[in-house]
């Protein structure tokens, strides 16, 4: 997971070198997210500067899905050509195949059940993406920390995603 936060900002950092500065130049794109929690993204911007975010990703490990949207604030990066950095705030709703293990009974035997589980939280995004005009994709990289309500644990993802603009 730190590799893949440190090989996206050590690309970003690149790009900053390479170019100079733009506004963003697309509406929507859709692609891959891999990271934690891989899946599909689709960002669409409303206004010049905000974008609404959604990501399906899957969890392999949980065995299941979940469903998120940020809204995200858009700003130029270091004054570099097609490059933004972004932050924002929304919510998950996740489904999940979960297995609980507790104690029985005094003498300590372990028991287990499985069980569906519906989770809901809150979510932050911190990243930074560049945009490549000639083949309308962008790349990025972002921080994604999250808090689970139910069970109140708080845990962050980091990803890579790749989108085709139009």
């Amino acid at each position: 997971m730190k590799t893949f936060l440190r090989v996206g900002f050590a690309m970003a950092l690149v790009m900053t070198l390479a170019f100079g500065a733009q506004a963003q130049e697309y509406s929507t794109g859709i692609g891959f997210r891999g990271g934690v929690a891989s899946g599909l993204t689709i960002k669409h911007f409303i206004k010049s500067d905000a974008a609404i975010e959604g990501i399906l990703s899957t969890g392999f490990r949980h065995r299941g899905a979940v469903l998120t949207v940020l809204y995200e604030k858009h700003a130029p990066a270091f004054n570099a050509k097609g490059l933004q950095w972004y932050y924002g705030l929304g919510g998950h709703i996740g489904f999940y195949e979960g297995r609980y293990y507790y104690y029985y009974d005094k003498h300590r035997r372990d028991r287990y059940y499985d069980d569906n589980i519906v989770g809901f939280g809150i979510d932050g995004v911190l990243g930074l993406e560049y945009y490549i005009r000639d083949i309308p994709f962008t790349i990025g990289a972002d921080i994604k920390p999250y808090i689970n309500i139910p069970h109140g644990r708080g845990f962050w993802d980091s990803a890579l995603h790749v989108r085709y603009v139009f």
